[in-house]
């Protein structure tokens, strides 16, 4: 879901997807819903300069054909959630099978299958201590034919979440401002008290999690809210930065065939110089700092292995503080933002038994 570089947005989305080519409108409607994934339709087309009725069919089109969805999700560390970096190492024929068992998991929202077939990394969201500990310290300990388990506990997020993602860059800077949120939403403040999620909002968020834009009907049936209480609750979390809106795409379908994870080791004196850094790269979707003998992660997008080179050269090679990378490419996606990756496209997940 990140271009390799700013200098050429158009023509790095010149790709088709199946029966679905992407146009240049596709892509502005991708950016409008970064900037605000709950905007009104009509604004977003006012935006767009095209009707109301070209906007909802282009985003019913897409997100039918799995090439896009727009999810409501909660900020891990804002309402208490544990979150992790997971890499689990497995014998070569059990890998697939290991890793379609943790992203059948809800608490798991991202799978990926990297090392040569060898290795799953995964991302944890645990509502309780004893939910993540047991994950580490039973489930997958005994989970057959799992040979080692490493878990990162996520510091701090740099890009990802509530940051908006820089790399795709086709509308202009007012258009972009047009569609920012009203009223704007408060910077996140690191260290802020917890928010207490009450059965209702995590209803609401239950829905928001599968269709960010599911209309305030069906959330207040979910939640036993009236339609007028479920949207002040929904704005709500929102202006306590407990809930944010997020845009899921699946990199392959656009042309982008080289995914890496990097474990990164900066000198503590400069993490967040090093942090900042990584945020400010439109191959950057998600950075964090982490535990462990690596101080950050990256996810990191490009359009092929000879772009990761030019990245990994160009752009990780000019950071002041970085002492080693690993770099982990990624063979398969199995799981994006709590939903599944099957042929290239987004699907939600089977409902538990």
């Amino acid at each position: 879901m990140t271009t390799p570089t700013r200098a050429n947005p158009a023509s790095a989305f010149a790709s088709t997807s199946g029966s679905v080519q992407l146009d240049e409108l596709d892509r502005g409607l991708m950016q409008a819903l970064m900037a605000d994934g709950r905007a009104p339709f009509s604004r977003i087309a006012e935006v767009l300069e095209v009707s109301d009725q070209t906007v909802v069919r282009r985003y019913r089109r897409l997100r039918t054909s799995g090439l896009l969805r727009v999810v409501g999700l909660p900020l891990g560390n804002r309402v208490g959630l544990f979150e992790s970096w997971l890499r689990v190492q497995c014998a070569p024929d059990a890998a697939l099978a290991v890793a379609g068992a943790l992203a059948r998991r809800p608490d798991i929202s991202w799978v990926k299958l990297g090392s040569g077939g060898t290795e799953i990394n995964c991302l944890t969201k645990a509502r309780t201590r004893q939910d993540r500990d047991g994950l580490l310290l039973d489930k997958l300990p005994r989970t057959r034919r799992v040979t080692g388990v490493s878990a990162h506990t996520i510091l701090r997020v740099y890009i990802g979440g509530p940051s908006q993602w820089c790399g795709l860059d086709v509308l202009r800077p007012d258009q972009v401002a047009a569609l920012a949120p009203w009223p704007q939403r408060p910077p996140v403040v690191h260290g802020q008290e917890r928010y207490t999620l009450d059965e209702a909002e995590l209803a609401l968020l239950a829905v928001l999690g599968q269709d960010g834009r599911a209309g305030y009907p069906e959330l207040a049936r979910a939640s036993g809210l009236s339609e007028s209480t479920a949207r002040r609750r929904v704005d709500r979390l929102r202006e306590l930065r407990a809930l944010y809106f997020d845009v899921e795409l699946v990199p392959s379908t656009l042309g982008f065939e080289a995914e890496a994870t990097l474990m990164l080791t900066a000198a503590p004196a400069r993490l967040a110089e090093v942090g900042a850094a990584l945020a400010g790269h439109p191959e950057v979707p998600f950075a964090a700092a982490v535990t462990g003998t690596a101080n950050l992660m990256a996810a990191v997008v490009c359009r092929d292995t000879d772009a990761l080179y030019t990245y990994m050269t160009e752009r990780i090679g000019a950071v002041p503080g970085i002492q080693h990378v690993e770099v982990i490419p990624t063979l398969r996606n199995i799981k994006r933002a709590g939903m599944l990756v099957e042929g290239g496209r987004l699907v939600d997940l089977p409902p538990a038994p």
